[in-house]
Order: C-alpha cells, then structure tokens, then sequence
C-alpha cells in the first residue's frame, strides 16, 4: 500500500471547500493500553476528527507539556513499541478511513531505521509523520525515504522563526505546516491569541501548504477562535486530559467522541453552549 499524504490533502482541501478548517485530533500510542489506546482514536475519529496523530510515546517529550507526559509515561510503563504504533495506525485507519499521522521526535526512528520506518507507516496507510524535533538542514534522509513511500513530512513552525526561516522550514515541508500557537509546550490555556493568527499569517506568505495551529486548543470556543484563521485546529491534550479524568475506559471514550464532536461543531463556525 503507498503512503495517504493524498488523502491528507484531499481531506484539508474538502474542509476548505466548505469553508471550515479541519480538526486534527492528537493521541498517543498505547494510552492507556495498545487496545484502549486505539479505541479511543477510532473513538475520536467517529466523534468528528478530520485527522489523527498517533504519538509515539517518548521518555524526554520536550514539546510536551505534564499531560501528555503523563500519557506518555504510562504507555512506556505499558511497555509500548514502535510495532504497536504501526498497529494503532492501521487499525484506525481501516475502521474509519481518515488519514492518520505519527508525531514522533527523531530519535526513536533513527535508533529503528528510516527506511524501515517508513516503508511499515506507509504499509499500515499512515499518511505520513510530525516530526517537531529534526532540524530541516538534516532532514534530507528522511525526506527521500518519506517520498519514496508517498508520507507528508510536517515540519512544526513558532512564533520565534524568522521569515526567512519559515520559508526554509515550509519549502521543505509537505502534506502541511504545524504551527505552535505560543512559545513553550503543550497544554490547554484560557487563550490561543494572536501570536498564532499572526504566525500563520507568516507562515502563508512563504508556501501554499495548509497552516494548521495547535498547542492550547481545548473547547469549542477556541476551536472556531482558530478556526477563524487557520486551515486545521489541532487539539491534544484536552483529550488525553478527558482519559486521564475519566474513571474507567468506557466513559473515556464517551468523553473524547464527546469532545471531537464540541470541537468539529467549534470549526464549523457554531458555538457550543
């Protein structure tokens, strides 16, 4: 099977035709379990995702903020590998047939092998990877291999780039452009401003990839704030935060399919009471 980054376009392009920005909801691998955590995906999905991320849990998250990590800490705990991110990959994407990325940092896949990481996310149908940590000066390697096996190379952009950085960053890019909303790690916040609406001001200017913003989205209200001026809301650990807080696994997939549908209804435009 080759790589979805066409689906992940044709996803983003159907949004933009009804005049709506696409919800990419965040998750990782293995949270809590491998099986629960690729239940709470199709969950996710089915509650109004456009998109998914799989996150390859990672010891030293350093994007990520305390909910995450603790997501990531359990799924480590758990045991969790590469072969069962593969899996949540292609079992979510079967059941729902939406496209679904990796967020990974750099160095589980270099410690694995590029080729053969994306040889199995392009077999699985993943549509391609986040990579939040790898310096576009030294992507080279894995730009050919992700091209070869048809994956979207995400490369995330701040508020700090220059301008003629983020024309380096986002000509080096595919699939789209991850735009952190505010300096510093994950984790909802009260507002995601407009250092964001900014920066994808910025961020357009330099390419004709989609700009889509993440760190800080939580609720619905947000969600339609960004989906103001951005082509994707991506939205992580409010949902992590609904598991966490859930008492048992099956009112935390009713929780995060409750939220995936607030968020889809916030980027349509309609505010959830």
């Amino acid at each position: 099977m080759s790589g979805n980054i066409q689906l992940l376009s044709d996803t983003l392009a159907a949004a933009k035709a009804e005049s709506r920005s696409a919800l990419i909801a965040y998750l990782p691998a293995g949270f809590p379990t491998v099986d629960g955590g690729i239940a709470a995906i199709k969950a996710v999905l089915e509650g109004g995702a456009d998109v998914v991320e799989v996150g390859l849990p990672h010891s030293d998250p350093v994007l990520d903020g305390p909910v995450i990590q603790t997501a990531d800490d359990i799924a480590l705990r758990g045991g969790v590998k590469i072969a069962d991110v593969m899996r949540t990959v292609r079992e979510a994407f079967e059941a729902t047939g939406k496209p679904v990325l990796v967020m990974t940092y750099w160095n589980p896949i270099d410690r694995y092998g590029v080729e053969r990481f994306t040889a199995e996310l392009a077999e699985a149908g993943g549509a391609g990877c986040i990579l939040p940590d790898l310096p576009v000066q030294e992507s080279a390697l894995w730009r050919e291999h992700a091209e070869k096996h048809g994956l979207a190379t995400v490369f995330v952009v701040a508020p700090s780039s220059k301008d003629a950085r983020l024309a380096e960053i986002t000509a080096a890019g595919s699939g789209f452009v991850y735009a952190a909303s505010l300096m510093g790690v994950t984790g909802t916040r009260e507002s995601v401003g407009a250092q964001a609406q900014d920066l994808v001001r910025r961020t357009r200017a330099t390419t004709d990839l989609p700009v889509c913003v993440g760190l800080g989205v939580s609720n619905a209200s947000q969600a339609a704030e960004v989906a103001g001026f951005a082509d994707g809301v991506i939205v992580g650990s409010a949902f992590v935060k609904r598991m966490l807080d859930a008492p048992d696994e099956g009112a935390a997939l009713k929780a995060v399919r409750t939220l995936a549908g607030e968020l889809a209804e916030g980027v349509r435009g309609r505010r959830v009471s």
